[in-house]
């Protein structure tokens, strides 16, 4: 099965061996790819609107996975039984959404052994939230496909010995701590383009006045320093 470079990272990150739960699985594509290549022996495949998981149910009968592909309709993790899966995708949804589902469903997560999630907007929440709850982040990729750029994390349960661990900074929640440690050459080419939109929003921003554009002003330097900050340790990299 031909599936995006995207999807095939994200199910890259999952355990072999585990039980798979794919939240907001829209056609099934990563449960199919997942269980025809034999890294995992079964999956759920759940979504909230019954489109996308009627398509969901053919793709999987085309593939002659219907008896370990099991199908339901479920907003978020509600559909989801305590200690069913042992690992929860989550992926090609607004990082808003993705903490709400998280949030609504923290007592669904007993037993769940790792969370792969692959936010489309706003990372940092994702980050923060998982921080919050006790979660550790251990693995992180970063690609680039049709000119977007898809961040995406795989975290665990922190162990008791870590609870001392440092908080994550505001540079690592924005741009991933693992990311930044390997000096990944996708998140350079990001933060590239990022410093180049956000110094154009500030010649936009230099002749207005008002409290406002005060605010804005701040806000894009703040965001220009951490690009700044995070760079910098490309340049060290390669001087050494």
């Amino acid at each position: 099965m031909q599936i995006s470079k995207r999807l095939r990272t994200v199910a890259g990150m999952v355990t072999s061996g585990s039980i798979l739960a794919d939240i907001g699985t829209d056609h099934a594509y990563i449960p199919i790819y997942l269980v025809s290549n034999k890294k995992i022996p079964c999956a759920l495949a759940m979504d909230v609107n019954r489109g996308p998981l009627g398509k969901a149910q053919r793709h999987i009968q085309e593939a002659g996975l219907e008896a370990v592909i099991e199908t339901r309709l479920s907003d978020g993790l509600a559909a989801l039984r305590c200690g069913e899966a042992e690992s929860i995708v989550i992926a090609g949804m607004g990082g808003p959404l993705m903490v709400r589902i998280l949030e609504e469903g923290r007592e669904k997560l007993v037993g769940c052994r790792e969370l792969i999630l692959q936010p489309q907007s706003d990372i940092r929440a994702v980050r923060a939230y998982i921080e919050k709850e006790g979660w550790q982040i251990v693995s992180e990729e970063m690609l680039c496909e049709e000119q977007k750029f898809y961040p995406m994390l795989r975290a665990v349960r922190r162990e008791k010995t870590d609870v001392l661990a440092s908080p994550l900074t505001e540079a690592q929640l924005r741009f991933g701590p693992l990311l930044i440690k390997a000096r990944h050459p996708v998140l350079k080419e990001f933060l590239l383009g990022e410093r180049q939109m956000n110094r154009r929003i500030q010649d936009a921003l230099a002749g207005q006045s008002g409290e406002g554009a005060s605010r804005r002003r701040q806000e894009v330097a703040e965001t220009v320093e951490l690009i700044e900050e995070v760079l910098a340790l490309y340049t060290e990299a390669t001087s050494l």
